[in-house]
């Protein structure tokens, strides 16, 4: 009698590669932890490491979507962002959740360190401290800047777009309001523009190929 076949092991299904969704709690604790650990700025760098790189999340392109719009929105980049990412994992509870963590929790050590910092402000240890934070924080943003145009779509007009938003803002000063609404109305006209047209070729193509095979067979 020949020995049985040991089973295979089941082969695991791409649901179950996908990393379970984060409580209330850990949405807030995460976002809590980000806020009293990232002195001098650069959340937004935290953000994609921790949701996107290392917990897998958010998708990349997901997260700079969320960015977009949170930057669009009025208010806190980073506040609105809390808030988006926690509605997207947990609805209602993660936004809240989200918006409590990176909101409460650093506005009580900020008042701490504000005290400290007004009786160490005299010890010059404490401003290279504070210079070194404020280095760090920058070459996050960098990252998170470099990030967004890896993933900016290769055309003529989007680069346009990010090079007049730009110098604008950066260079000229113009307000940051106004810039934003007109070059976001564009840029929105533009790519729904693109896509209609893309849609309606996309259309033509499949009504094209119908005909054809209709007329094969009437042949």
């Amino acid at each position: 009698m020949p020995a049985p076949t040991p089973a295979s092991a089941p082969t695991p299904s791409p649901a179950s590669s996908t990393p379970p969704a984060p409580s209330a709690l850990q949405l807030f604790l995460i976002f809590a932890r980000i806020g009293l650990t990232s002195f001098g700025g650069g959340l937004s760098g935290w953000l994609l490491r921790e949701f996107v790189q290392q917990r897998n999340w958010l998708s990349e392109e997901e997260f700079l979507n969320g960015l977009s719009l949170s930057q669009a929105l009025p208010g806190v980049n980073v506040k609105n962002m809390a808030i988006w990412i926690g509605y997207r994992m947990r609805g209602r509870a993660g936004a809240i959740a989200g918006f409590s963590g990176i909101i409460f929790p650093p506005a009580i050590v900020i008042v701490v360190l504000g005290v400290l910092f007004a009786s160490l402000s005299r010890f010059p240890v404490t401003h290279i401290a504070l210079a070194g934070a404020a280095a760090g924080a920058i070459g996050l943003s960098l990252a998170m800047a470099l990030t967004a145009i890896r993933r900016l779509p290769r055309r003529v007009l989007p680069l346009v777009f990010t090079a007049v938003t730009f110098v604008t803002i950066g260079l000229l000063h113009w307000p940051t309001v106004w810039v934003v609404l007109a070059v976001a109305a564009l840029s929105i006209g533009v790519e729904y523009r693109r896509l209609a047209h893309a849609n309606g070729a996309g259309d033509r193509g499949e009504t094209a190929g119908a005909n054809d095979t209709t007329q094969d067979d009437d042949a």
